[in-house]
């Protein structure tokens, strides 16, 4: 089993997509994703890595008080379910995190908070004070009730690498329902090193709740390797795939970057 404490200590900012924090097979928060999640995450931060975890799932969450059980397609609606499962997000974090004596910190952002320089000097600001604690986990979601890029497209794809800039991350790590890209044979391209050549190999093919699919992951994951930052792809349903990415095992798929 890959250990944390093998590894160099890092700044990794982990993105938990929609598919990954809600149950299979009918609406809702999966109780038994965020234990799993919460007890790795923690296990990386006991090991000495600050870890910073970018969110979906808020529509998700708030579904059910509106009677949904497939994710709204007007925006007015999947607002008001955002702004309902923020607070049932966030509480679902609290008490996965609490198990291990951690708190957790909620930042909502918009992409025109990081395109102001004071706005993203803040939020870096409040970020790097948070790390410096050592027992809090920031969650980052988009600020879904006023902003709507995420919401529209992308999962919160972009967030994340944008996040993993601001943050200085050596590591983003985004957890998906599949191991991998995948080549046109179906089988794990493990290493990738010109993200435009791998394009071709996929669709937009999206989640039940979520609305990113492989082409907005790849868009960010440039975003974040033209920064200098390892970024990697793994399947987040996986137990144990966090440890082995950041002890530099062969999971998922890792795209290079060069050193900065």
């Amino acid at each position: 089993m890959a250990s944390p404490k093998n590894a160099r200590k890092k700044r990794i900012v982990l993105k938990f997509g929609s598919g990954i924090l809600t149950r299979t097979h009918s609406p809702g928060l999966d109780p038994k994703q965020f234990a799993r999640l919460s007890a790795e995450v923690a296990a990386l931060v006991r090991a000495g890595h600050e870890c910073v975890a970018v969110t979906s799932a808020a529509v998700a969450a708030g579904m059910g008080a509106l009677s949904l059980t497939a994710r709204p397609t007007d925006l007015t609606t999947a607002q008001a379910c955002a702004a309902i499962g923020q607070s049932k997000l966030m509480r679902a974090y609290e008490t996965a995190f609490a198990r291990y004596k951690l708190n957790v910190a909620q930042l909502l952002l918009t992409h025109s908070d990081l395109d102001s320089q004071m706005r993203r000097g803040n939020a870096k600001n409040t970020l790097e004070r948070l790390l410096a604690a050592g027992n809090i986990v920031p969650i980052i979601n988009e600020n879904d009730s006023v902003a709507v890029e995420e919401l529209k497209f992308g999962d919160n794809d972009r967030l994340s690498a944008d996040v993993a800039v601001l943050a200085g991350a050596d590591l983003l790590i985004m957890l998906t329902g599949v191991d991998g890209l995948l080549d046109s044979h179906g089988k794990i391209v493990r290493r990738v090193r010109d993200i435009e050549s791998v394009k071709k190999m996929v669709n937009g093919e999206k989640g039940r709740y979520s609305v990113g699919g492989m082409v907005s992951k790849l868009e960010a994951v440039k975003t974040a390797v033209d920064a200098g930052i390892a970024t990697a792809i793994i399947n987040g349903r996986q137990p144990q795939r966090i440890a082995a990415v950041v002890a530099g095992e062969e999971v998922g798929t890792h795209f290079v970057t060069k050193r900065r």
